[in-house]
């Protein structure tokens, strides 16, 4: 494994779903969904302290896992700089392996 793929950031398709744009989607390969969601609780408090830090309203109120995705249910609409600290926080997290998630 060269050092380039070592280094490589994972790519998250993130989008909203339904009409209220409550529901935060991330596409994510089965083993990362796995690994997040065995310690989701703790997660979710983490999400809500990073979105907290960039003074926003919206709290993430619980994680679902699909088939091949999270879903994040959050308080309230999300704007783009919610959508960017879920996923720089998600793309953080130690368990989630980089070459195991999927490409938009």
């Amino acid at each position: 494994m060269s050092n380039d793929q070592k280094k490589k950031k994972p790519r998250f398709n993130m989008m909203t779903k339904n009409s209220l744009k409550r529901q935060v989607l991330v596409s994510i390969s089965l083993i990362n969904l796995n690994k997040f969601m065995a310690m989701s609780s703790i997660y979710i408090v983490n999400i809500n302290r990073a979105l907290k830090s960039i003074k926003s309203d919206t709290i993430a109120d619980f994680v679902q896992a699909d088939q091949r995705s999270l879903t994040i249910t959050t308080n309230k609409v999300t704007f783009m700089s919610d959508l960017n600290t879920i996923e720089r926080y998600i793309k953080n997290v130690d368990v989630v392996n980089s070459e195991d998630v999927m490409a938009p």
